[in-house]
């Protein structure tokens, strides 16, 4: 047997398709102390500490979920940040980025360390917390924006879930005239919104769109870029588009907007409100075929730079009650993967274009260190999936303490396999592996 101080690796993924910035090719990865160390068409079997044979696997960057609400603080019956992790790992995400409208919310230094003090030993998966912003927390946002794990501001310019808030255009440009890195935006508008609550039908879950409706993204997002412009062309993510009207519009901007799809957006239209009921309820809505239609062609003429799933768990007995009196939010993370496989699958997107929005894109925008690329120096996260299985997605399978999801009974082909982060393995086989190791994801930006 080989002497282990003569290893050159720890691990060695062989005979796989690996997706790297390059393309997707044949071959394999050496992994030394938890960073990729080499990539080469055949690296010998002998100098590894450990070999996983990737024979008929694709394997992918370790796919970023920059938008997931794990309930914690305030909320754990929904959900917790181990519950959430857990799901995450289980569908092949590798990091998240949890929101900040937590009970108590995420607002100041002392809430985001709690966060991260919770984490530390129960998530499974890397992590970062984004710091909401407020119309009384705008001085602070500068050195907040710059703490260890934080990805960034998130600003809800519409209500949802919690009570983060700011719907008045002053306190909009405070914070981004306060801010130097990308900010994240909830885009709907507040004072339209409770002009139509009469728009909302009792126990009609397909009114939520007609309240909701693409006016009331579009005002938001036009006076959000507005405030862009105004406060010196500043950075500005946009959260969950779901309008056609809003990707015509963001086409124009690319200098400072990024913009986001969900899975449910590319996913779900009208007849999901007679199918799942309150449990197709979210914001915003999901919507008519003809926003589905420029979703996808917004996805694949590269305007949409990031996926997300914004997990965001509610309970049965919660989404049992009668519409309005119902909260919006659907589960995500462990399916968003396997989603998205089945669309490249059904001839929607390329597997290419799948890993830029799932990997290279958030770790483009947001400047995530060390992440999201298959590339000498990066940690060694992997996505491993065998793009020709097929499963049924299942509630039972489902992580998340709600223990739902809106594709229960579909049959998806493309399947994760396995999930590593930083050279372990974290899930193989629909069977979480050891412990919880996630740690804080880190940002060049913030350096």
């Amino acid at each position: 047997m080989e002497n282990t101080m003569t290893q050159t690796y720890d691990l060695l993924l062989k005979n796989g398709t690996i997706a790297t910035p390059n393309g997707i090719h044949a071959g394999d990865i050496g992994v030394r102390d938890g960073k990729i160390v080499a990539i080469a068409a055949s690296l010998p079997a002998s100098s590894a500490g450990q070999v996983i044979d990737c024979t008929g696997l694709h394997v992918l960057p370790g796919v970023i979920d920059s938008q997931v609400h794990f309930r914690e603080p305030g909320n754990e019956h929904k959900e917790d940040l181990e519950s959430g992790s857990r799901a995450a790992v289980m569908g092949g995400v590798t990091t998240v980025f949890e929101m900040p409208n937590t009970n108590p919310l995420t607002t100041s230094e002392a809430m985001l360390n709690d966060k991260l003090r919770r984490a530390k030993n129960r998530m499974w998966c890397e992590h970062a917390f984004f710091v909401g912003g407020t119309a009384e927390n705008y001085k602070d946002l500068p050195e907040l924006e710059r703490l260890p794990g934080v990805p960034g501001i998130k600003v809800f310019m519409g209500s949802s879930t919690g009570n983060l808030l700011v719907e008045d255009d002053e306190n909009l440009l405070n914070i981004l005239k306060s801010i130097k890195r990308r900010a994240a935006f909830h885009s709907e508008d507040e004072p339209r919104l409770r002009e139509r609550l009469h728009m909302r039908v009792e126990n009609d879950p397909s009114s939520h769109p007609v309240w909701r409706d693409v006016e009331c993204a579009m005002k938001s997002t036009r006076r959000l870029v507005e405030a862009a412009r105004k406060a010196g062309n500043k950075r500005i993510h946009v959260l969950h588009i779901s309008t056609a009207a809003e990707m015509d519009f963001l086409q124009h901007h690319k200098d400072i907007a990024t913009v986001e799809i969900l899975q449910h957006h590319l996913t779900l239209e009208m007849e999901a409100y007679a199918r799942l009921g309150t449990y197709a309820q979210m914001n915003p809505p999901i919507r008519g075929g003809e926003h589905l239609i420029r979703a996808w062609q917004a996805v694949n003429e590269g305007l949409v730079d990031v996926l997300g799933s914004d997990h965001a768990p509610h309970t049965r007995a919660e989404k049992d009650k009668i519409y309005p009196n119902t909260p919006s939010g659907m589960t995500g993370v462990q399916t968003l993967v396997c989603q998205m496989l089945n669309h490249v699958n059904t001839g929607k997107l390329t597997l290419e274009r799948f890993v830029e929005i799932s990997s290279h894109g958030p770790q483009r925008i947001f400047g995530i260190a060390g992440k999201g690329r298959i590339a000498v120096g990066y940690d060694a996260d992997f996505t491993i999936v065998d793009m020709n299985a097929k499963r049924e997605i299942k509630d039972e399978w489902i992580q998340s303490k709600a223990g739902w999801t809106p594709y229960n009974g579909q049959t998806v082909q493309g399947w994760v396999i396995g999930t590593l982060i930083r050279g372990q393995t974290v899930m193989w086989n629909d069977e979480l592996q050891g412990v919880a190791i996630g740690m804080p994801a880190k940002f060049v930006e913030a350096l």
